[in-house]
């Protein structure tokens, strides 16, 4: 009986012993087939990403180095070769007495131009969440400067300012006073600017917003219909919170987009008059195209580079904790 046992235990054994290679190729066959298929799969990755990866390289990344190289040299775009200067530039900035007005006035410029887009654009965004006849028309009119080119909405605004037969001449007089050289008084040609500037986001933002509006839960805002909430509680308490991602994006995008405004100052007043609309950008392009001023105009764009970059990582640091996703 003990013989039998040993017998079919010595079988089962040797059974198991001989399909152990075959499990083992098995397994190794599979481990082969699967690296074939990742291989395949990165193959793929890079036949479709690297001619992307290549643009981005040539037309994003290099710029960048090779502005931040030109930012220590001097150069006139007619000399053969850059000269090396250290940090002379950006000593030459920061101690001139008209960089720190740049600075000033491009601050002064984001600021206004940021937070009024934002207020009025979810103002008028609440009005379109209201479904009245004829929104969508409005909503169309509304978007329609976004998509506008600069030229076409700076022409637009320079006869609107025209002191002599534009709009702007008849709404001052009908309040019985005269309307002010905008463009061509440096008391007001920033404030013509940032108004065209506004106006020419807005709709954009209102957008934005409306999109936001439209996806909060229709439950959650007739609950507090429900509890008794007015209009002014719902927004503060409901709707501004939920549109707390909206807004972030759009914080971080206008930042941005009022840090590199540029075709409007070029079309209507070209940084005068006395430099009064001079931002940053205009700046930038002054000194390398008017004055051939490349090194100079190079640090400054690195001094924009690095602003940007730390308000950005600020807004994702401390402002993006108040975000309710």
């Amino acid at each position: 009986m003990s013989s039998g046992v040993s017998d079919l235990e010595s079988g089962s054994a040797l059974s198991v012993s001989a399909r152990r290679p075959d499990d083992t190729g098995q397994k190794a066959s599979g481990q082969q087939a699967a690296a074939r298929r990742r291989r395949r799969g990165y193959l793929l990755f890079a036949a479709f990403a690297m001619p992307n990866l290549v643009l981005i390289a040539v037309f994003a990344y290099w710029p960048i180095i090779q502005n931040i190289y030109l930012s220590f040299t001097t150069w006139d775009f007619i000399s053969p070769a850059a000269e090396w200067a250290g940090f002379l530039n950006y000593q030459a900035l920061f101690s001139s007495w008209s960089f720190p007005d740049v600075l000033l006035r491009t601050l002064v410029w984001v600021v206004v131009v940021v937070v009024v887009t934002l207020v009025l654009g979810l103002a008028l965004a609440m009005l379109f969440a209201q479904r009245i006849r004829g929104t969508t028309s409005v909503q169309t009119l509304a978007f329609a400067p976004h998509v506008l080119s600069g030229a076409a909405i700076a022409t637009i605004w320079l006869f609107i300012f025209d002191p002599n037969h534009g709009l702007s001449r008849m709404v001052f007089e009908a309040f019985g006073a005269t309307s002010p050289a905008w463009t061509n008084d440096d008391s007001w040609a920033l404030w013509a600017l940032i108004i065209v500037s506004i106006w020419k986001g807005l709709g954009f933002v209102a957008i934005v917003y409306l999109v936001g509006i439209q996806q909060i839960p229709s439950e959650v805002l007739e609950a507090a219909r429900i509890d008794g909430a007015g209009r002014w509680t719902q927004f503060r308490r409901m709707i501004f919170p939920l549109l707390s991602p909206t807004t972030f994006f759009l914080v971080i995008t206008q930042t941005i987009s009022a840090f590199q405004a540029f075709d409007v100052i070029a079309m209507m007043t070209s940084g005068g008059p006395a430099r009064s609309t001079t931002t940053l950008s205009w700046f930038i392009y002054d000194e390398a195209f008017n004055r051939t001023n490349v090194g100079v105009s190079s640090a400054a764009s690195m001094i924009m580079f690095v602003v940007l970059m730390a308000i950005t990582v600020l807004q994702f640091r401390f402002v993006e904790r108040r975000v309710h996703y």
